[in-house]
């Protein structure tokens, strides 16, 4: 089958997608499908190293505008090649639109990766811009979807509440699990960067620095009370804040809990340096950071607004409404650390055994074929 995937940026910066979007693509080309993975890339931005790639990866040129990701390449490319199956991710940019325009053309289905973008926090947050963009940036390609992908059954709920009809596939990402070796190298590479760390009990936030992620109310709470030897990492991706915004935020606070701002760009991640990882987030439709510490083997502590309601069910940590968050904290910091390296053994267990790449490529590949012969 001859699969064409379409993600607006596969740059770190946009997060979680530009991960999970590219690994999907190539377990899919693993399994013998003829996968194309397209994206669009800023001017004077370094492409993406594609060697390793098993998915045939090809990036495009962005004009103006290039906050829509506008690329007259990427729509002349789709609307010549024939495909069985368009897949696009991510919502509100012109890629939708070519990939609804391709789809009509060849005659193929449509299947959309709404990736959080339908979550009602979302859908509220520059609500306006959204309304456009469905009426005027990729007007009927939502009404013309085949189908539907969701990464949890969460997400499957935001789509149906928005209203949608069309079929919707569950298939949650996928989690590569650190070898021990990986895991020791990240963490002499953070060590090294920040040595205030060093000897230290973590706690762990790891995201894009974004409303949407609670980072500055993660900063107030922390700082609200005496964390003892703890020390808050607060590593990401600056996108709505800076790290020097979050730095004067900890800094204006009359601080009893200690605080680490770094900037994560072009490091490995920092699971290897925690002993607990927080998100208390507005909104996750997956949450890739909270499987991917998991996997390294570190307990979370996530709002109920993600879905990772599980966590408990697998004593793998703890998924509580943002009204309890700052007592779930609490009790978390006060455990030693051989019961939270128990937990942290039962989250890598659970995510080896339930979130693979290969079982997320054939549930999709299923649904594919399905959703062409409706």
């Amino acid at each position: 089958m001859r699969i064409c995937h379409i993600v607006p940026s596969l740059e770190e910066r946009h997060g979680g997608p530009s991960k999970s979007v590219r690994a999907l693509a190539n377990a899919q080309a693993k399994r013998g499908e003829a996968v194309e993975l397209l994206a669009t890339i800023e001017p004077g931005q370094p492409e993406p190293d594609t060697r390793a790639d098993s998915a045939r990866v090809v990036i495009f040129p962005r004009q103006a505008p290039l906050r829509l990701c506008r690329s007259a390449g990427l729509r002349r490319h789709l609307l010549a090649q024939p495909v069985d199956c368009v897949h696009h991710h991510a919502l509100w940019l012109l890629p939708l639109h070519y990939a609804h325009e391709a789809a009509h053309r060849h005659g193929v289905p449509l299947v959309i990766s709404p990736r959080g973008m339908l979550s009602g926090w979302a859908l509220q947050h520059h609500s306006w811009r959204k309304k456009f963009a469905e009426l005027f940036i990729h007007p009927g390609a939502f009404d013309h979807a085949a189908g539907w992908h969701a990464t949890s059954e969460a997400e499957a709920d935001d789509i149906r509440a928005a209203g949608f009809k069309q079929p919707v596939c569950v298939s949650p990402n996928g989690v590569e699990v650190p070898t021990p070796e990986a895991l020791a190298s990240a963490r002499a590479v953070w060590l090294a960067r920040h040595p205030a760390l060093a000897g230290r009990r973590v706690a762990l936030f790891y995201s894009r620095f974004h409303r949407k992620k609670r980072v500055r109310e993660l900063i107030d709470l922390w700082t609200s009370a005496p964390r003892g030897d703890w020390v808050l990492l607060v590593a990401g991706l600056p996108e709505e804040y800076s790290v020097a915004e979050l730095a004067q935020r900890a800094a204006n606070q009359v601080a009893a809990g200690e605080i680490v701002i770094a900037d994560s760009t072009g490091l490995p991640p920092p699971y290897a340096v925690a002993e607990l990882f927080v998100l208390p987030s507005h909104s996750e439709n997956f949450g890739l950071v909270i499987a991917e510490a998991l996997a390294a083997g570190v307990p979370a502590l996530v709002t109920e607004t993600t879905p990772w309601s599980g966590l408990s069910a697998h004593e793998a940590g703890w998924c509580v409404p943002w009204a309890g968050y700052a007592r779930a904290l609490e009790d978390a910091l006060a455990l030693p650390a051989d019961r939270l390296a128990a937990l942290g053994k039962n989250a890598r267990s659970w995510i080896a055994r339930d979130y693979t790449w290969e079982s997320a490529a054939g549930l999709l590949c299923d649904f594919y074929r399905q959703v062409r012969h409706v």
